[in-house]
């Protein structure tokens, strides 16, 4: 099994933070270069604890599915999902949030590992663990820069229908009221 840590620092409030790095609007715009989408359980918006999502997406010449399901939850400083279905062995991504000298550290950590035995292993080292390295790069690429200006409203303050006939404000189970702004 490999695993992969990546941190990023953001000037901006970890609530914020938190909710682009559940946006997948966010991940899809991050991930254009392999023509991902969301084609089934939750397709926009933010996902949410319990919530699954199928991504679909060319990898390596191939057209691939992927079902993630959020199994960890703690807002603001923690979500963790994990593949229910897809090419690997196992993968889970770990999402951590603190507040760190007047802005956010996010934290990922990423542990899979390939089917296919010794094959398998030389496909984590050489080939798996460099491309999934850039996708999780370019996304807190996108992250950062959205968290840092005004690009977040775009995937935060989304006009949409109320769920389940809550209170005025929430979108997709998300008060969007919460999101702080710097002062």
């Amino acid at each position: 099994m490999e695993t992969i840590r990546v941190t990023t620092w953001m000037d901006a409030p970890m609530e914020r933070c938190f909710k682009l790095a559940t946006s997948i609007d966010l991940h899809l715009a991050s991930a254009a270069q392999t023509q991902e989408k969301a084609i089934g359980s939750v397709t926009s918006g933010l996902i949410t604890e319990g919530q699954t999502v199928q991504w679909q997406g060319r990898h390596f010449g191939q057209l691939r599915t992927h079902t993630s399901k959020i199994d960890g939850w703690r807002p603001y400083s923690y979500f963790r999902e994990v593949m229910v279905e897809g090419s690997f062995a196992r993968f889970e991504h770990e999402h951590h949030f603190a507040v760190m000298d007047d802005g956010t550290r996010m934290r990922d950590e990423i542990r899979f590992s390939a089917p296919h035995g010794v094959l398998g292993k030389f496909m984590e080292k050489m080939v798996l663990r460099r491309h999934l390295i850039k996708m999780l790069r370019q996304r807190n690429v996108l992250i950062k820069r959205a968290a840092e200006s005004e690009e977040w409203r775009k995937y935060l303050e989304r006009t949409g229908t109320v769920t389940g006939g809550r209170e005025a404000g929430l979108v997709n189970g998300w008060d969007k009221r919460s999101v702080l702004q710097r002062g």
